[in-house]
């Protein structure tokens, strides 16, 4: 069992020991457990012991700062070594000498000298709950580190500062509403890390926080402060947890899995070295085999938890394409284009596809059915953005970390057009950094082949150029059109039969097709739920002359010229040919199609 590898620490450490900086924030998976290997025994333990462990090597002192807890030293040793610097830093003598001077001393000189004696210790007791004074004392201690007396240091190791919880200590808002508090600490660490002393000495600080957008802009944003993100494990790394796991266990609370220990690291992906902790001590306490639907739950659970209810939402859509009526040529396409594609790997892959037409023409259902085809896990994103200052940016690391986590995923996003902005200068700062991210993501070679959109919109044009470049959705832009011929004779036969109890003839669906006029899926599925209620009432079908009179009565509602302003964005911006109503159209008839849009845009439509 081989040890697992944390590209994290060691870019860390490359970035430490070259003075590349000597501040970083580490971010991303901060609250996991890491392997750290013992000299008889290896254990999993939370980041700031590890690091500790890490990194207490020869000529080097941790320190470690916890918000509601002491500045504390990893061995008493360090302490005393601090102690004396610090004494002989502000008295100009070492401890043996203060004792001197102070037993041959009187008086208030000699009280003054005692105080200079513990004035140490007593900093590190003030420093207790007081956030301010303990970044003093550290930003002090950092100073006291490289002063030389008589081209002597006065500490001859360098020192590592570990501050957990920076985004609580130095929290992102803007300045003029911070707490007064606050602003000190922000100024602190400014001048702190921007001393040049600091930067071209040998002391380090490390600040810890989930997300450095939760971190001062004024700090996260000094070109001096170096941002290292902490993934989510890899396949690898649960495979070697899950394996300790096993190993580490008493015979009498053995864990049983369903299959192997492999396939259980590869349906984990997703999760926190901490949940898949979880999962295993709780079926081991209950004696139960853990099965693939334990894991798939405890995945969908985990994810939902760090993004939110109301950001994303696993889907499971039991529906297929044979569930779909009509739509007899883009089932075709999807069956044997899209889906093909999705599934396969390397550059023949396609990162996603956008998917247009007028409202309530049936996109989410249909594209909810190529998902359940698909067999893959289907993300919903709800809502990526927050009211809470800073909150976007945060929510939008959680996902990629969570996207970067999953072996092959669905990004199912509805009303995209109102999910992701422009970048225009007319565009919020938050929601230009928020689409560009975005884009960014679709087009990552890193997430090809494993992460696919599919963005449903009636109002496409909506949608950021840059989204609908190719390379991104723009590969492929569908068009789900209201159902006409075959089609429509389909919709008709499902909306009607079941109500009518019979098979229509040509001649009805003639009849029919003429009296209802252009329908789309929405109403289709209306009128079919409103007939086959009037069916239900009766205890019996519908005669012929019934429905007729249910089929007169409805109006189409007034929304033909938006409905047909969305047709129209849907046929420009389709990059098939194979799927307009007609592929062998000419230029003529596309300019004829601008020019319709042109008169409905200065009728107020848009």
């Amino acid at each position: 069992m081989n040890t697992p590898e944390y590209s994290f620490l060691k870019k860390a450490g490359r970035i430490l020991n070259s003075g590349q900086s000597r501040s970083l924030i580490l971010s991303g998976n901060i609250h996991d457990l890491f392997h750290v290997q013992m000299q008889k025994s290896s254990r999993y333990v939370p980041l700031v012991p590890f690091l500790g462990m890490k990194w207490d090597v020869n000529h080097h002192i941790v320190i470690i700062y916890e918000l509601n807890g002491p500045i504390r030293f990893l061995g008493e040793k360090d302490r005393e070594k601090l102690g004396h610097a610090w004494l002989r830093w502000r008295t100009g003598l070492d401890s043996d000498s203060l004792t001197i001077e102070t037993m041959l001393s009187h008086g208030k000189i000699r009280s003054e000298l005692e105080t200079m004696s513990k004035a140490f210790e007593t900093n590190l007791m003030d420093s207790v709950g007081k956030p301010t004074v303990a970044l003093e004392l550290l930003r002090q201690l950092c100073l006291c580190s490289r002063t030389r007396i008589n081209d002597q240091p006065l500490l001859f190791e360098d020192l590592i500062v570990l501050i957990e919880g920076a985004d609580m200590v130095i929290p992102e808002g803007e300045i003029t509403r911070l707490s007064d508090a606050d602003r000190h600490r922000v100024s602190i660490c400014h001048d702190w890390f921007s001393d040049p002393g600091f930067m071209e000495g040998k002391d380090s600080v490390v600040l810890l926080a989930e997300s450095s957008s939760l971190v001062h802009h004024r700090i996260a944003r000094l070109p001096q402060v170096m941002d290292i993100p902490i993934p989510a494990p890899d396949p690898t790394q649960r495979l070697h947890f899950i394996q300790w796991f096993m190993e580490s266990q008493q015979s009498s609370t053995e864990t049983r899995l369903w299959g192997s220990q492999e396939e259980l690291a590869f349906l984990t992906a997703g999760l926190s070295i901490q949940s898949l902790n979880q999962l295993l001590k709780g079926a081991a306490h209950e004696g139960r085999t853990i099965q693939s639907k334990d894991v798939v739950e405890k995945v969908e659970d985990f994810i939902q938890s760090q993004l939110g209810e109301d950001i994303v939402e696993f889907t499971k859509p039991e529906h297929s394409l044979d569930d779909v009526v009509g739509f007899s040529k883009l089932k075709n396409f999807l069956r044997e284009e899209l889906i093909p594609r999705f599934r396969m790997s390397g550059s023949q892959t396609l990162p996603g596809a956008a998917v247009c037409g007028p409202i309530g023409g049936g996109k989410t259902f249909i594209f909810e059915a190529v998902a359940h085809e698909l067999d893959m896990v289907v993300l919903v994103l709800k809502n990526v953005r927050s009211q809470w200052f800073g909150q976007t940016d945060v929510i939008f690391e959680r996902l990629r970390r969570t996207l970067d986590a999953l072996a092959k995923v669905v990004i199912f996003v509805d009303e995209a057009d109102t999910q992701f902005g422009g970048v225009g200068a007319d565009a919020h700062a938050t929601e230009r950094r928020l689409t560009g991210k975005i884009q960014a993501m679709m087009s990552d070679p890193r997430l090809k082949g494993r992460v696919y959109w599919l963005l449903m919109t009636a109002r496409i044009h909506l949608l950021s150029p840059d989204i609908r470049r190719p390379g991104r959705v723009g590969d492929l832009i569908i068009p789900v059109l209201d159902p006409e011929g075959e089609d429509k004779q389909a919709f008709l036969r499902w909306t009607l039969e079941p109500s009518l109890g019979r098979e229509l003839s040509e001649q009805e669906l003639a009849s029919f097709g003429h009296t209802l006029g252009p329908y789309s899926a929405a109403s289709f599925a209306s009128l079919r739920s409103e007939l086959k209620a009037k069916a239900s009432i009766k205890g019996d079908s519908l005669t012929l002359e019934e429905i007729q009179s249910v089929t007169s009565d409805h109006l189409v509602p007034a929304i033909s010229r938006t409905r047909r302003y969305q047709t129209l964005q849907a046929l420009i911006n389709c990059t098939r040919r194979s799927l307009l109503p007609n592929p062998s159209i000419g230029e003529e008839e596309r300019q004829s199609w601008e020019s319709e849009l042109r008169a409905l845009e200065r009728q107020g439509i848009g």
